[in-house]
């Protein structure tokens, strides 16, 4: 048998939460807010709640339910707004929520298969490292290419991944690059950034750099990666561009460098623009 369509007496606040299935602080916010108006109170000074307000608890556990804001319903209880409106807003709100979910979904689905940390990185970048065995990169590369997948995009580090596949065949490359880092931890604070180590280790720099290039075409990834250098280079627009995404680099980068360690970067992409203008 249904129940009776009006009940037979008011009820304190107490149960009247218990019956919409909310709690006593939710009604007493809803009467701050003028969401609910608050009933009369009884001989012992208690708000009664009827079948009215009833009604109204009921409409609004659905509607926040359907994720409705109280804001909204006030709105729409008082026809300031039209219902349509805000539903139209509120199932773009939804749309946009599931958009986000399904690629974080996909994130997570992609994390499981390629591997972490391997797989926070662009599939542009970990596609070009897919051939490598699990441990020929060290954990210092892939925080590199994290890095530079910040400043440059996938496309740059795309063309870095490169570099560490050569390195990761090539162990004397690989030593040299070694050595090459440890002198630039070197270039602290107390060197002048004219000083002519500074200079030298530029030219070291480019001359290793320049050994790369020709390990990465002499095993065929130069073929593969063409059309992402032709992408920069007309991305650089020159030598003085060229220079300038290394500059803006350093700027962007979560750590300081000292005056030399900058310079000898500076020399370094002057002699590597100059040597590519040279090669055209």
């Amino acid at each position: 048998m249904y129940p009776s369509p009006t009940p037979p007496r008011e009820v304190k606040i107490g149960d009247a939460a218990a019956f919409a299935g909310t709690t006593p602080r939710a009604i007493r916010h809803y009467h701050q807010i003028g969401l609910l108006p608050e009933p009369g109170r009884g001989g012992d000074g208690r708000r009664r709640y009827g079948y009215d307000d009833m009604i109204r608890l009921l409409w609004i556990r659905k509607m926040s339910e359907a994720g409705i804001s109280l804001d909204d319903m006030r709105a729409a209880f008082d026809e300031a707004r039209d219902v349509e409106d805000v539903l139209e807003r509120l199932e773009e709100t939804l749309a946009a929520q599931e958009a986000e979910i399904k690629r974080q979904l996909a994130a997570v689905r992609r994390l499981r298969v390629v591997g972490s940390p391997l797989g926070l990185l662009s599939p542009l970048v970990t596609n070009r490292l897919s051939h490598l065995p699990p441990d020929a990169l060290r954990p210092s590369d892939l925080d590199a290419l994290l890095v530079t997948e910040r400043i440059f995009g996938p496309l740059g580090a795309a063309v870095q991944a490169s570099v560490f596949i050569a390195m990761a065949t090539h162990p004397d490359l690989r030593a040299e690059a070694d050595r090459l880092d440890a002198a630039d931890a070197a270039l602290d604070d107390t060197v002048d950034p004219h000083d002519p180590q500074v200079e030298e280790l530029a030219a070291q720099h480019c001359a290793h750099h320049r050994a790369l290039l020709q390990a990465i075409e002499a095993d065929g990834l130069e073929a593969a990666e063409e059309e992402l250098f032709e992408i920069c280079d007309a991305a650089a627009g020159g030598e003085e561009d060229a220079q300038m995404s290394v500059f803006e680099a350093v700027a962007k980068m979560p750590y300081g460098f000292s005056a030399a360690r900058t310079r000898c970067m500076e020399l370094t992409a002057r002699l590597l623009a100059g040597h590519l203008s040279a090669g055209s």
